[in-house]
Protein backbone atom coordinates (compact mmCIF):
# COMPACT_ATOMS: atom_id res chain seq x y z
CA UNK A 1 0.00 0.00 0.00
CA UNK A 2 1.18 3.41 -0.95
CA UNK A 3 2.37 5.72 1.74
CA UNK A 4 0.33 8.66 2.48
CA UNK A 5 2.53 11.75 2.40
CA UNK A 6 0.90 14.36 4.55
CA UNK A 7 0.81 17.92 4.25
CA UNK A 8 3.28 19.63 7.08
CA UNK A 9 0.32 21.81 8.64
CA UNK A 10 -1.52 18.80 9.04
CA UNK A 11 1.28 16.93 11.21
CA UNK A 12 1.14 19.85 13.65
CA UNK A 13 -1.90 19.69 13.96
CA UNK A 14 -3.50 19.61 17.89
CA UNK A 15 -6.56 19.57 19.13
CA UNK A 16 -8.51 22.81 19.91
CA UNK A 17 -8.40 24.35 23.39
CA UNK A 18 -10.87 27.47 23.87
CA UNK A 19 -9.08 29.40 26.57
CA UNK A 20 -12.36 30.59 27.45
CA UNK A 21 -12.62 27.27 29.54
CA UNK A 22 -9.53 27.93 31.30
CA UNK A 23 -11.31 30.25 34.05
CA UNK A 24 -14.70 28.42 33.34
CA UNK A 25 -15.15 27.13 37.06
CA UNK A 26 -14.05 30.39 38.65
CA UNK A 27 -16.66 32.66 36.27
CA UNK A 28 -19.59 30.28 37.20
CA UNK A 29 -18.96 29.98 40.89
CA UNK A 30 -17.77 32.84 42.21
CA UNK A 31 -16.17 34.23 43.85
CA UNK A 32 -19.45 35.59 44.98
CA UNK A 33 -20.15 38.74 47.62
CA UNK A 34 -23.08 39.60 49.53
CA UNK A 35 -23.75 42.37 52.03
CA UNK A 36 -26.50 42.03 54.63
CA UNK A 37 -27.77 45.40 57.42
CA UNK A 38 -30.64 43.66 58.58
CA UNK A 39 -29.15 40.65 60.06
CA UNK A 40 -26.82 41.92 62.84
CA UNK A 41 -27.57 45.03 65.06
CA UNK A 42 -24.21 46.72 64.82
CA UNK A 43 -22.91 44.81 62.02
CA UNK A 44 -22.29 44.77 58.22
CA UNK A 45 -22.69 41.02 57.73
CA UNK A 46 -20.47 40.37 54.48
CA UNK A 47 -21.15 36.85 52.46
CA UNK A 48 -18.28 35.11 50.44
CA UNK A 49 -18.92 32.03 48.76
CA UNK A 50 -16.96 30.60 45.79
CA UNK A 51 -14.85 27.66 44.71
CA UNK A 52 -12.26 26.74 47.65
CA UNK A 53 -9.13 28.37 46.43
CA UNK A 54 -5.52 29.09 48.06
CA UNK A 55 -5.43 32.26 49.24
CA UNK A 56 -8.84 33.94 48.29
CA UNK A 57 -9.53 34.37 52.45
CA UNK A 58 -5.78 36.52 52.39
CA UNK A 59 -7.51 38.52 49.26
CA UNK A 60 -10.30 39.09 50.95
CA UNK A 61 -8.85 40.21 54.59
CA UNK A 62 -6.19 42.09 52.20
CA UNK A 63 -9.28 44.34 50.99
CA UNK A 64 -10.95 44.41 54.35
CA UNK A 65 -7.96 45.80 55.63
CA UNK A 66 -7.31 48.43 53.29
CA UNK A 67 -10.76 50.13 54.07
CA UNK A 68 -9.82 50.42 57.39
CA UNK A 69 -12.79 47.70 58.43
CA UNK A 70 -12.88 46.33 61.80
CA UNK A 71 -13.93 42.48 62.24
CA UNK A 72 -16.19 41.78 65.39
CA UNK A 73 -17.06 38.58 64.48
CA UNK A 74 -16.10 35.73 61.45
CA UNK A 75 -16.53 31.95 60.44
CA UNK A 76 -14.78 29.91 57.75
CA UNK A 77 -15.09 26.97 56.21
CA UNK A 78 -12.97 25.37 52.96
CA UNK A 79 -14.16 21.70 53.67
CA UNK A 80 -15.46 19.56 50.43
CA UNK A 81 -14.10 21.96 47.30
CA UNK A 82 -15.99 25.46 48.35
CA UNK A 83 -15.35 28.18 50.17
CA UNK A 84 -17.80 29.93 52.33
CA UNK A 85 -17.19 33.15 54.80
CA UNK A 86 -18.82 35.51 56.76
CA UNK A 87 -17.32 38.84 58.34
CA UNK A 88 -19.23 41.02 60.74
CA UNK A 89 -17.85 44.21 60.26
CA UNK A 90 -17.67 47.60 61.37
CA UNK A 91 -16.11 50.96 60.03
CA UNK A 92 -13.44 52.88 61.87
CA UNK A 93 -16.00 54.48 63.92
CA UNK A 94 -17.96 51.87 64.79
CA UNK A 95 -20.96 52.13 61.98
CA UNK A 96 -22.51 50.07 59.39
CA UNK A 97 -21.54 50.01 56.03
CA UNK A 98 -24.13 51.47 54.84
CA UNK A 99 -23.60 51.89 50.43
CA UNK A 100 -24.43 49.16 48.90
CA UNK A 101 -21.62 49.88 45.86
CA UNK A 102 -19.06 48.80 48.81
CA UNK A 103 -19.54 45.23 47.15
CA UNK A 104 -19.15 45.83 43.81
CA UNK A 105 -15.59 47.82 45.22
CA UNK A 106 -14.56 44.58 46.87
CA UNK A 107 -15.12 42.46 44.02
CA UNK A 108 -14.04 45.03 41.42
CA UNK A 109 -10.82 44.95 43.46
CA UNK A 110 -9.83 41.53 44.45
CA UNK A 111 -10.58 40.75 40.70
CA UNK A 112 -8.24 42.85 39.49
CA UNK A 113 -5.25 41.47 42.31
CA UNK A 114 -6.15 38.19 40.98
CA UNK A 115 -5.61 39.27 37.48
CA UNK A 116 -8.72 38.14 35.89
CA UNK A 117 -9.22 40.90 33.74
CA UNK A 118 -7.33 41.90 30.54
CA UNK A 119 -4.28 44.49 31.31
CA UNK A 120 -6.09 47.22 29.30
CA UNK A 121 -8.65 46.88 31.78
CA UNK A 122 -6.22 46.59 34.83
CA UNK A 123 -4.21 49.63 34.04
CA UNK A 124 -6.56 51.80 34.03
CA UNK A 125 -8.57 50.16 37.15
CA UNK A 126 -5.38 50.10 38.94
CA UNK A 127 -5.01 54.18 38.08
CA UNK A 128 -8.61 55.12 39.98
CA UNK A 129 -8.17 52.27 42.44
CA UNK A 130 -5.45 52.94 44.13
CA UNK A 131 -4.69 54.65 47.40
CA UNK A 132 -1.85 57.20 45.92
CA UNK A 133 -1.73 59.75 43.54
CA UNK A 134 -0.89 59.30 39.65
CA UNK A 135 2.89 59.61 40.41
CA UNK A 136 2.68 57.06 43.05
CA UNK A 137 2.14 54.42 39.85
CA UNK A 138 5.52 53.61 39.86
CA UNK A 139 8.21 53.68 42.45
CA UNK A 140 11.14 51.87 43.75
CA UNK A 141 10.19 49.83 46.39
CA UNK A 142 13.58 49.18 49.09
CA UNK A 143 12.88 46.30 51.37
CA UNK A 144 15.44 46.31 54.62
CA UNK A 145 15.96 44.00 57.51
CA UNK A 146 18.40 44.07 60.03
CA UNK A 147 19.90 43.42 63.62
CA UNK A 148 18.19 46.39 65.49
CA UNK A 149 19.65 49.43 67.80
CA UNK A 150 18.82 52.92 68.97
CA UNK A 151 18.89 55.29 66.32
CA UNK A 152 19.01 52.98 63.61
CA UNK A 153 15.66 54.05 61.85
CA UNK A 154 17.39 57.65 62.01
CA UNK A 155 20.83 56.33 60.28
CA UNK A 156 18.49 54.75 57.09
CA UNK A 157 16.06 58.07 56.57
CA UNK A 158 19.75 59.99 56.59
CA UNK A 159 21.40 57.87 54.16
CA UNK A 160 18.30 57.63 51.66
CA UNK A 161 18.60 61.83 52.14
CA UNK A 162 21.90 61.65 51.13
CA UNK A 163 21.85 59.38 48.15
CA UNK A 164 19.10 62.12 46.80
CA UNK A 165 15.71 60.02 47.41
CA UNK A 166 12.69 61.31 48.34
CA UNK A 167 10.35 58.91 50.73
CA UNK A 168 6.90 58.75 49.85
CA UNK A 169 6.07 56.59 52.04
CA UNK A 170 8.03 53.96 54.46
CA UNK A 171 6.31 51.75 57.09
CA UNK A 172 9.20 50.13 59.93
CA UNK A 173 8.37 47.65 62.49
CA UNK A 174 10.86 46.62 65.04
CA UNK A 175 10.00 43.24 67.37
CA UNK A 176 13.02 41.79 69.76
CA UNK A 177 16.29 42.22 67.76
CA UNK A 178 14.82 42.75 64.38
CA UNK A 179 13.82 45.73 62.99
CA UNK A 180 12.44 45.00 59.39
CA UNK A 181 11.85 48.58 57.07
CA UNK A 182 9.66 49.22 53.49
CA UNK A 183 10.45 52.60 51.71
CA UNK A 184 8.80 53.62 48.65
CA UNK A 185 10.58 56.02 47.18
CA UNK A 186 11.67 58.09 44.04
CA UNK A 187 14.57 60.78 42.51
CA UNK A 188 14.49 63.80 44.47
CA UNK A 189 15.21 65.91 41.29
CA UNK A 190 13.13 64.05 38.67
CA UNK A 191 9.93 63.16 40.95
CA UNK A 192 10.19 59.27 39.08
CA UNK A 193 11.02 55.71 39.76
CA UNK A 194 15.77 55.03 40.77
CA UNK A 195 16.57 53.22 37.46
CA UNK A 196 19.78 53.24 37.18
CA UNK A 197 21.63 50.16 37.82
CA UNK A 198 25.16 51.86 38.99
CA UNK A 199 23.28 54.10 41.54
CA UNK A 200 20.66 51.19 42.94
CA UNK A 201 23.85 49.63 43.59
CA UNK A 202 25.10 52.14 45.80
CA UNK A 203 21.79 52.67 47.71
CA UNK A 204 21.98 49.10 48.38
CA UNK A 205 25.46 48.70 49.46
CA UNK A 206 25.00 52.40 51.52
CA UNK A 207 22.37 50.76 53.37
CA UNK A 208 23.52 47.34 53.83
CA UNK A 209 26.74 48.83 55.85
CA UNK A 210 24.79 50.68 58.53
CA UNK A 211 22.56 47.29 58.40
CA UNK A 212 24.96 44.89 59.04
CA UNK A 213 26.97 47.14 61.70
CA UNK A 214 25.93 46.07 64.36
CA UNK A 215 25.40 42.50 63.63
CA UNK A 216 25.81 40.73 66.69
CA UNK A 217 23.39 37.88 66.09
CA UNK A 218 24.10 35.20 63.87
CA UNK A 219 20.55 34.11 62.73
CA UNK A 220 19.52 37.30 62.00
CA UNK A 221 19.86 37.71 58.00
CA UNK A 222 20.45 41.92 57.47
CA UNK A 223 19.91 42.61 53.69
CA UNK A 224 18.37 45.02 50.88
CA UNK A 225 16.64 44.33 48.14
CA UNK A 226 15.71 47.01 45.89
CA UNK A 227 12.62 46.35 43.10
CA UNK A 228 10.10 48.45 41.05
CA UNK A 229 6.16 48.49 42.44
CA UNK A 230 3.24 49.03 39.93
CA UNK A 231 -0.10 50.40 41.41
CA UNK A 232 -0.50 47.36 43.88
CA UNK A 233 1.66 49.43 46.66
CA UNK A 234 -1.27 48.95 48.89
CA UNK A 235 -1.27 48.86 53.35
CA UNK A 236 -2.14 45.30 53.56
CA UNK A 237 0.48 44.13 50.74
CA UNK A 238 3.32 46.07 52.56
CA UNK A 239 2.30 44.91 56.31
CA UNK A 240 2.57 41.23 54.75
CA UNK A 241 5.72 42.16 53.32
CA UNK A 242 7.02 43.43 56.66
CA UNK A 243 5.28 39.80 58.61
CA UNK A 244 7.62 38.21 55.51
CA UNK A 245 10.82 39.99 56.71
CA UNK A 246 10.31 39.14 60.30
CA UNK A 247 9.56 35.87 59.98
CA UNK A 248 12.30 34.95 57.61
CA UNK A 249 14.70 36.57 59.66
CA UNK A 250 12.93 34.11 62.87
CA UNK A 251 12.37 37.50 65.26
CA UNK A 252 10.13 34.92 67.21
CA UNK A 253 12.94 32.71 68.27
CA UNK A 254 14.27 35.76 70.70
CA UNK A 255 10.53 36.13 72.21
CA UNK A 256 9.90 35.61 75.91
CA UNK A 257 7.22 32.84 76.59
CA UNK A 258 4.38 33.89 77.74
CA UNK A 259 3.47 31.54 80.55
CA UNK A 260 0.15 29.42 80.13
CA UNK A 261 -2.49 30.28 81.92
CA UNK A 262 -6.37 29.61 81.86
CA UNK A 263 -8.69 31.71 79.48
CA UNK A 264 -10.42 32.92 82.69
CA UNK A 265 -7.32 34.40 84.14
CA UNK A 266 -6.66 36.26 80.96
CA UNK A 267 -9.74 37.44 80.50
CA UNK A 268 -9.46 39.00 84.15
CA UNK A 269 -6.20 40.36 83.48
CA UNK A 270 -8.32 42.73 80.95
CA UNK A 271 -9.41 44.85 83.46
CA UNK A 272 -6.43 45.16 85.29
CA UNK A 273 -4.63 48.99 85.28
CA UNK A 274 -1.34 47.20 85.34
CA UNK A 275 0.67 48.57 82.06
CA UNK A 276 1.44 44.80 80.94
CA UNK A 277 -2.19 43.37 80.48
CA UNK A 278 -2.76 44.44 77.08
CA UNK A 279 0.27 42.50 76.02
CA UNK A 280 -1.21 39.20 77.49
CA UNK A 281 -0.97 36.43 74.70
CA UNK A 282 -2.25 32.90 75.21
CA UNK A 283 -1.55 30.50 72.24
CA UNK A 284 -2.40 27.17 72.31
CA UNK A 285 -2.30 24.43 69.71
CA UNK A 286 -4.08 21.23 70.21
CA UNK A 287 -4.15 17.83 67.57
CA UNK A 288 -7.96 16.98 66.48
CA UNK A 289 -7.41 13.53 65.79
CA UNK A 290 -10.69 12.65 64.28
CA UNK A 291 -9.96 14.74 61.25
CA UNK A 292 -6.53 15.19 61.40
CA UNK A 293 -6.25 19.11 62.13
CA UNK A 294 -4.45 20.78 64.03
CA UNK A 295 -6.51 23.92 66.34
CA UNK A 296 -4.52 26.67 66.97
CA UNK A 297 -6.50 29.15 70.08
CA UNK A 298 -5.75 32.76 70.42
CA UNK A 299 -6.59 34.73 73.22
CA UNK A 300 -5.73 38.29 73.30
CA UNK A 301 -6.56 41.59 73.87
CA UNK A 302 -8.86 42.66 70.18
CA UNK A 303 -7.40 44.95 67.81
CA UNK A 304 -7.92 46.29 64.18
CA UNK A 305 -5.81 43.78 61.86
CA UNK A 306 -5.44 41.26 64.51
CA UNK A 307 -7.13 38.34 62.18
CA UNK A 308 -5.08 39.76 59.40
CA UNK A 309 -1.83 39.22 60.87
CA UNK A 310 -2.38 35.52 61.94
CA UNK A 311 -4.03 34.75 58.50
CA UNK A 312 -1.07 36.11 56.89
CA UNK A 313 1.64 34.40 59.47
CA UNK A 314 -0.18 31.15 58.85
CA UNK A 315 -0.47 31.43 55.03
CA UNK A 316 3.54 32.48 55.23
CA UNK A 317 3.94 29.43 57.36
CA UNK A 318 2.34 27.16 54.19
CA UNK A 319 -0.73 26.53 56.47
CA UNK A 320 -4.38 26.21 55.11
CA UNK A 321 -7.14 27.18 57.03
CA UNK A 322 -10.24 24.85 57.03
CA UNK A 323 -12.35 26.48 59.29
CA UNK A 324 -12.32 29.44 61.75
CA UNK A 325 -14.33 30.97 64.49
CA UNK A 326 -13.38 34.94 65.39
CA UNK A 327 -14.92 36.45 67.71
CA UNK A 328 -14.93 39.72 70.21
CA UNK A 329 -16.38 40.32 73.81
CA UNK A 330 -15.51 44.19 74.54
CA UNK A 331 -11.57 44.20 74.49
CA UNK A 332 -11.03 40.75 74.33
CA UNK A 333 -10.64 38.45 70.81
CA UNK A 334 -11.02 34.56 70.92
CA UNK A 335 -9.78 33.14 67.89
CA UNK A 336 -10.02 29.55 66.59
CA UNK A 337 -8.36 28.22 63.27
CA UNK A 338 -8.35 24.40 62.18
CA UNK A 339 -5.35 24.12 59.64
CA UNK A 340 -3.21 21.38 58.06
CA UNK A 341 0.09 21.91 56.34
CA UNK A 342 0.44 22.41 52.56
CA UNK A 343 1.52 19.16 51.99
CA UNK A 344 -1.88 17.64 53.30
CA UNK A 345 -0.47 16.46 56.88
CA UNK A 346 -0.82 17.70 60.43
CA UNK A 347 2.34 18.90 62.26
CA UNK A 348 1.93 16.69 65.76
CA UNK A 349 5.15 16.51 67.28
CA UNK A 350 5.69 19.25 70.38
CA UNK A 351 8.52 21.01 69.06
CA UNK A 352 6.31 22.01 65.29
CA UNK A 353 3.65 22.72 67.34
CA UNK A 354 5.62 25.15 70.03
CA UNK A 355 6.93 26.56 66.66
CA UNK A 356 3.59 27.67 65.13
CA UNK A 357 2.70 28.85 68.41
CA UNK A 358 6.05 31.62 68.63
CA UNK A 359 5.44 32.39 65.52
CA UNK A 360 1.75 33.43 66.06
CA UNK A 361 2.64 35.24 69.40
CA UNK A 362 5.15 37.08 67.84
CA UNK A 363 2.66 38.03 64.58
CA UNK A 364 0.81 39.79 67.08
CA UNK A 365 3.47 41.58 68.90
CA UNK A 366 5.06 42.72 66.00
CA UNK A 367 2.28 45.55 64.96
CA UNK A 368 1.70 46.51 69.02
CA UNK A 369 4.43 48.73 70.32
CA UNK A 370 5.29 50.16 73.42
CA UNK A 371 6.24 54.04 74.38
CA UNK A 372 4.46 57.21 72.83
CA UNK A 373 3.20 58.19 69.17
CA UNK A 374 4.33 60.78 67.63
CA UNK A 375 2.31 62.29 64.95
CA UNK A 376 3.71 65.20 62.21
CA UNK A 377 2.14 66.84 59.66
CA UNK A 378 3.74 69.07 57.35
CA UNK A 379 4.22 70.15 54.16
CA UNK A 380 6.24 67.28 51.92
CA UNK A 381 9.84 68.79 51.49
CA UNK A 382 13.18 67.19 51.04
CA UNK A 383 15.38 66.49 54.44
CA UNK A 384 12.17 66.58 56.41
CA UNK A 385 11.94 63.26 57.72
CA UNK A 386 15.59 62.67 58.58
CA UNK A 387 15.53 66.27 60.41
CA UNK A 388 12.94 64.77 62.44
CA UNK A 389 14.38 61.64 63.19
CA UNK A 390 17.50 62.69 63.30
CA UNK A 391 15.89 65.75 66.32
CA UNK A 392 14.46 62.68 68.30
CA UNK A 393 17.66 60.91 68.40
CA UNK A 394 19.27 63.74 69.88
CA UNK A 395 16.69 63.96 72.56
CA UNK A 396 17.15 60.63 73.55
CA UNK A 397 14.24 58.96 71.56
CA UNK A 398 14.81 55.84 69.18
CA UNK A 399 11.99 55.06 66.59
CA UNK A 400 10.53 51.46 67.40
CA UNK A 401 7.45 51.86 64.78
CA UNK A 402 6.91 54.22 61.57
CA UNK A 403 4.25 55.09 59.29
CA UNK A 404 5.01 57.69 56.62
CA UNK A 405 2.63 58.57 54.26
CA UNK A 406 2.15 61.19 51.71
CA UNK A 407 -0.74 62.68 50.08
CA UNK A 408 -0.81 65.57 47.52
CA UNK A 409 1.97 67.95 49.05
CA UNK A 410 1.01 66.97 52.66
CA UNK A 411 2.76 64.39 54.86
CA UNK A 412 1.89 62.68 57.25
CA UNK A 413 4.90 60.92 59.77
CA UNK A 414 3.72 58.77 62.60
CA UNK A 415 6.38 57.40 65.17
CA UNK A 416 6.06 55.38 67.99
CA UNK A 417 9.31 55.84 70.12
CA UNK A 418 11.05 54.61 73.38
CA UNK A 419 13.78 56.09 75.33
CA UNK A 420 17.08 54.82 73.98
CA UNK A 421 18.25 53.95 77.54
CA UNK A 422 15.09 52.00 78.36
CA UNK A 423 13.07 53.93 80.87
CA UNK A 424 10.14 56.02 80.41
CA UNK A 425 9.93 58.58 78.12
CA UNK A 426 10.28 61.84 80.14
CA UNK A 427 7.48 64.29 79.36
CA UNK A 428 9.48 67.26 79.64
CA UNK A 429 12.08 65.99 77.08
CA UNK A 430 9.24 65.67 74.19
CA UNK A 431 8.01 69.29 75.56
CA UNK A 432 11.58 70.43 74.49
CA UNK A 433 11.30 68.10 71.76
CA UNK A 434 8.24 70.27 70.54
CA UNK A 435 9.78 73.21 70.96
CA UNK A 436 13.04 72.28 68.34
CA UNK A 437 9.87 70.89 65.77
CA UNK A 438 8.07 74.35 66.19
CA UNK A 439 6.33 75.25 63.53
CA UNK A 440 5.46 71.71 62.80
CA UNK A 441 2.13 70.56 63.44
CA UNK A 442 3.18 68.01 66.46
CA UNK A 443 0.85 65.77 68.32
CA UNK A 444 1.33 63.70 71.34
CA UNK A 445 -0.75 60.62 71.63
CA UNK A 446 -0.39 58.50 75.10
CA UNK A 447 -2.31 54.98 75.18
CA UNK A 448 -3.25 55.37 78.61
CA UNK A 449 -3.40 59.31 78.75
CA UNK A 450 -3.86 61.18 75.03
CA UNK A 451 -2.05 64.46 75.78
CA UNK A 452 -2.04 66.72 72.48
CA UNK A 453 0.86 69.12 72.72
CA UNK A 454 -0.67 71.55 69.57
CA UNK A 455 -3.87 72.00 68.88
CA UNK A 456 -3.22 72.51 64.95
CA UNK A 457 -5.44 70.64 62.51
CA UNK A 458 -4.62 67.07 61.57
CA UNK A 459 -4.38 65.96 57.80
CA UNK A 460 -6.88 63.46 57.13
CA UNK A 461 -5.25 60.01 55.73
CA UNK A 462 -8.33 57.77 56.57
CA UNK A 463 -9.24 55.09 54.19
CA UNK A 464 -12.71 55.70 54.98
CA UNK A 465 -12.14 58.53 53.12
CA UNK A 466 -10.42 56.34 50.04
CA UNK A 467 -14.09 54.42 50.32
CA UNK A 468 -16.12 57.43 49.45
CA UNK A 469 -13.72 58.55 46.42
CA UNK A 470 -13.88 55.37 44.96
CA UNK A 471 -17.62 54.78 45.34
CA UNK A 472 -17.33 58.25 43.90
CA UNK A 473 -15.91 57.25 40.49
CA UNK A 474 -17.65 53.89 40.66
CA UNK A 475 -21.05 55.98 40.12
CA UNK A 476 -21.12 60.10 38.99
CA UNK A 477 -24.48 59.91 41.01
CA UNK A 478 -22.84 59.63 44.38
CA UNK A 479 -23.03 63.28 46.44
CA UNK A 480 -20.95 63.11 50.02
CA UNK A 481 -23.28 63.83 52.28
Amino acid sequence: MAEVELHPSMEACCPYFDPDFENLNERIYGPRFSMDNEACENCTVIAVDSLDEQGLLLEVLQVLTDMDLLIKKSYISSDAGWFMDVFHVQDNLGNKIRDSRFISYIQQTINLRRGLKNSEVQSKNCQEGSSKPESFSELTAIEMIGSNRPGLFSEISAVLAEENCSVLEAHAWSHNDCLACVAYVSDESTASRIDDPGRLATIEDHLSTILQSNADHEHLHCGVKVHFIGCDSSMSRTERRLHQLMLANRDFNAAQCTPQRSPDALLSSVGMESSEAPRKIMVTIDHCSEKDYLIANIKSIDRPKLMFDIVCTLTDMQYVIFHAAIKSHGQFACQEYFIRHRDGFARKTVEERHQISKCLEAAIERRTCEGLRLELCAQNCAGLLPYVTRTLREYGLTVARADIATQGEKTKNVFYVQDISGKKVDMGSVEMLRRELEPLPFQVKNELNPITMNSVGKVGFSFSGLLRSQLEKLSPSFVSP
